[in-house]
């Protein structure tokens, strides 16, 4: 039976990405930086995909808690498992530790200080450092079922190169990279980059498996 307190957690963190959700579309129509949403607007960068997939999950998980009908919550669970362990946790790690990495090497490279003048230090912050902890209290509020590792594997693998092929794409539509330290690579070092980081989100992914696997075993003992 799903705790009171996960109910609280999923609603309490679905409102707030709604609300950093409806912050952000609302300033596709003010002034923008040059380029920032040239060509695919927000959907190109992996933050504002991160947001919409962690609003996304959380609002799934919210309504399995709140689902009476046991064959649709089984659905509903089975789906939720999957869209966290291979998706929601090891994408929205990866896009704390990658932004912060660089941005403490370079601000320039992936968030100019242009984008101060648009978006306030708190949405930064919502988007960029508070998935993280989320994430981790997802951990510790609830169980989850991760799926045949090689299956995970396979999927992230084909939304990575989908993603990959996206931002190719952008430049050669328009010419700008959508992260600006893109075009320092080589076609070999964007290669080597990509794989590099899908490297990092399987890593990530494993982390996902073994936190849950380690706290809730430890929980059952008990």
């Amino acid at each position: 039976m799903t705790s009171t307190l996960g109910r609280v957690y999923h609603i309490a963190v679905f409102g707030w990405y709604a609300l950093v959700l409806k912050s952000l579309i609302a300033k596709d129509g003010e002034e923008l930086p040059p380029g920032i949403f040239v060509y695919g607007g927000p959907w190109k960068y992996l933050t504002f995909l991160n947001l919409v997939l962690q609003t996304v999950f959380f609002g799934l998980a919210a309504v399995n808690d709140l689902h009476p009908g046991k064959t649709a919550e089984k659905t509903l669970g089975r789906l939720k498992d999957f869209l966290f362990s291979v998706f929601a946790f090891p994408v929205g790690m990866f896009v704390v530790l990658l932004f912060w990495s660089i941005f403490a090497y370079d601000r320039e490279l992936v968030y100019p200080a242009t984008i101060d003048t648009f978006i306030p230090p708190w949405i930064n912050h919502a988007v960029h450092t508070f998935v993280l902890p989320v994430l981790l209290g997802e951990v510790l509020v609830q169980p989850h079922t991760y799926p045949q590792t090689k299956n995970a594997l396979a999927a992230l693998g084909a939304v990575g190169s989908a993603y990959l092929s996206w931002i190719v794409w952008v430049y050669l539509s328009v010419g700008i990279w959508v992260y600006p330290l893109l075009g320092y690579f080589s076609t070999a070092g964007l290669v080597g980059f990509f794989f590099f980081n899908m490297t990092v989100v399987t890593s990530l992914y494993l982390l996902g498996d073994k936190l849950n696997s380690h706290f809730w075993s430890r929980a059952r003992k008990k």
